[in-house]
């Protein structure tokens, strides 16, 4: 099994609350789109951290082989550009259990 997860920060905006809404359902929208993806979970302003964070993504793959699909994938590609447009920093850790 491989964990995927992801951290960001976005850009202060008047708009980063909506931003914020918006890149979780677009990321949980993913779920039944790639069939790759065994677990999705997306949290906006997780409370244990020591540093802030706006939002983070856990994810689980079977193996590398299907997160790279995930991450190749044209709906996953689609959701990155609106990430990109809106976040300030990304963190990313992948493993395997």
């Amino acid at each position: 099994m491989i964990k995927h997860i992801v951290m960001w920060n976005l850009v202060a905006s008047d708009n980063k609350e909506e931003n914020l809404k918006k890149m979780k359902s677009l990321l949980e929208g993913l779920v039944g789109k790639i069939p790759e993806i065994v677990k999705l979970e997306v949290s906006i302003h997780p409370i244990s951290s020591p540093e802030p964070l706006d939002i983070v993504l856990y994810s689980e793959f079977n193996c590398y082989d299907d997160l790279n699909a995930y991450a190749t994938h044209p709906e996953h590609l689609k959701v990155g550009e609106f990430i990109k447009s809106v976040a300030d920093s990304r963190s990313a850790v992948d493993y395997e259990v």
